[in-house]
């Protein structure tokens, strides 16, 4: 799944969800000549996953691990826009079998995102975001690789309606991602039924729906969501072999997000549990970030 939408399309599966407020599927917003910076760190874990849709064991790798570390910046431009921008840093791991895990510096992301309505509580937004692999990591070792090397451009609506009063909220959203073809180190490959005789391989673009409920108070926030990710086609992965780019990888996941900042200094968590999917595996997810706000 990308580090943007839990950065998590295409390789959600592979890299843990990481999250803080101000981010591109909330509708927070940073004052004007402000910015808040964050450092977090999270764990992915699987030992089942779904080959096409049977859900099986691969006991030749065991438990599947990711961890990351990530460094994130939103910075509130006018009262209306905000830029944010993240770096992850991933390494993968296995408890079994004799595959070599993948470290390195991921792909760097950034968004725009703007308010076009505010009024008695309900707001609605436009946010438009890409992506760009910074490090020569090896996309065709999957589930071992670190992300898919392509280059992506996400246009998202959001919609949130907060009371006034007590603070609780709703948000949904939606997204759709367009992704680059990738270069592999083969001469042909297969994609559902049909040999490529060719290095390039086209990835499949995606897509993301989200809903979120919580409360936001001054110095906290909680909240439980659920997210639905998939790829815009893309083949299955075939029996006893490994996933493959092309691959139509498909989850629904939920969780819970909490964060304390009463000040300039903050703290929040998150966890998540995929509870269906399609091609990839059924992760647990967990999350910690320290926070720091500033003004200029």
């Amino acid at each position: 799944m990308k580090l943007t939408t839990l950065f998590r399309l295409g390789i959600g599966w592979l890299v843990p969800s990481l999250a803080l407020a101000q981010m591109p599927h909330d509708a927070i917003y940073m004052p004007k000549r402000t910015t808040c910076a964050a450092l977090m760190v999270g764990r992915s874990q699987w030992n089942q996953y779904w080959e096409n849709s049977l859900k099986r064991e691969n006991l030749n790798i065991g438990t599947h691990t990711t961890e990351s570390a990530m460094l994130m910046a939103a910075v509130g431009l006018p009262n209306r826009l905000n830029l944010i921008a993240a770096l992850p840093y991933v390494r993968t791991s296995t408890s079994a079998g004799n595959l070599m895990g993948q470290k390195g510096f991921q792909d760097v992301s950034g968004w725009l995102k703007y308010r076009a309505y505010d009024r008695s509580g309900l707001s609605l937004h436009a946010i438009v975001g890409g992506s760009l692999p910074v490090s020569n990591y090896v996309p065709d070792f999957l589930p071992m690789s670190i992300g898919l090397q392509c280059r992506t451009a996400t246009g998202r609506l959001l919609a949130n309606y907060t009371h006034p009063k007590t603070g609780l909220y709703v948000t949904g959203h939606g997204s759709y991602v367009w992704r680059s073809n990738i270069n592999v180190d083969r001469d042909g490959y297969l994609n559902g039924d049909r040999l490529y005789y060719t290095h390039e391989v086209r990835v499949p673009n995606a897509f993301d729906f989200g809903l979120r409920l919580g409360i936001l108070k001054k110095a906290w926030q909680t909240e439980v969501w659920a997210e639905n990710t998939g790829c815009i086609g893309g083949d299955n992965i075939r029996r006893n072999d490994m996933p493959f780019p092309t691959n139509n990888m498909r989850g629904t996941a939920v969780g819970w997000y909490g964060k304390f900042q009463p000040r300039n200094v903050g703290l929040n968590a998150r966890v998540g549990q995929v509870v269906a999917g399609r091609n990839m595996g059924q992760a647990t997810s967990v999350s910690l970030g320290l926070l720091y706000q500033f003004s200029y």
